[in-house]
């Protein structure tokens, strides 16, 4: 998987920027105190779920997760699921460090890098209960459409690392990028649309209220919110 042409392309575009953010001094010694307890280093093999938790539990990843309160949040009240973030902001990753000690949580774990990376080389196929990407960068420019993370290479590449029956959930509160997304799944057949959900922030799709959405808000923006299977007849 990791060497295929396939995984090659991910890396030719980039969905993200690495925002220049200066680390406190409690993030700077959340990153070097806590990252042993919470944190995955970058690496080329799969990662063994069951080792790395010390048990045996469905996986939920989440891509993104910004300062990660919500992530935290998410772990702290599912403790029988075990919860992987990728967050590539350092002053992101340091705060969510922090909250996951704060609250006492065991069933989290965080890397610091390229989720298209990790997914392709780290993330073992069939091994996830659940895919999170909640407020992706919508790239509102035209001529940056390219770099939005959903993409049909993006689905192609999920699709293997979901387990069967597996879920994607996004959301997102641009609305040309609402459009963008269904786009994409609609030429794809890879995934069933569970539920779309459009609103005014009051009933998000099995989720947590994220610190982008109340953002959005702010602006006047609406939320869509789906919650995508994966499809096995195609296998």
């Amino acid at each position: 998987m990791q060497g295929t042409p396939e995984n090659q392309r991910h890396r030719t575009i980039r969905s993200f920027v690495r925002r220049a953010g200066r680390l406190t001094p409690s993030q700077q010694r959340a990153l070097r105190e806590l990252w042993p307890a919470y944190g995955v280093d970058v690496g080329t093999d799969f990662i063994d779920f069951e080792t790395l938790f010390g048990r045996r539990a469905a996986v939920t990843l989440e891509i993104g997760f910004g300062n990660g309160d919500t992530f935290v949040r998410q772990a702290r009240g599912d403790p029988g699921m075990d919860f992987l973030g990728i967050e590539v902001h350092e002053p992101g990753v340091g705060h969510c460090l922090l909250q996951a000690h704060e609250a006492s949580v065991s069933n989290l774990k965080v890397i610091k890098h390229d989720a298209l990376e990790v997914l392709a080389k780290q993330i073992p196929p069939t091994s996830l209960r659940r895919v999170n990407v909640y407020f992706p960068d919508p790239w509102p420019k035209k001529r940056h459409h390219k770099r939005r993370m959903i993409q049909p290479a993006f689905l192609a590449l999920i699709h293997t690392r979901l387990e069967a029956d597996g879920t994607l959930h996004i959301a997102t509160d641009w609305k040309n990028y609402a459009e963008h997304i269904d786009e994409v799944f609609e030429h794809s057949d890879l995934f069933d649309c569970d539920e779309r959900r459009e609103h005014a922030g009051d009933t998000p799709l099995d989720r947590p209220t994220t610190k982008f959405e109340r953002r959005g808000l702010r602006k006047g923006h609406r939320i869509w919110d789906w919650r995508f299977r994966k499809t096995t007849h195609n296998q």
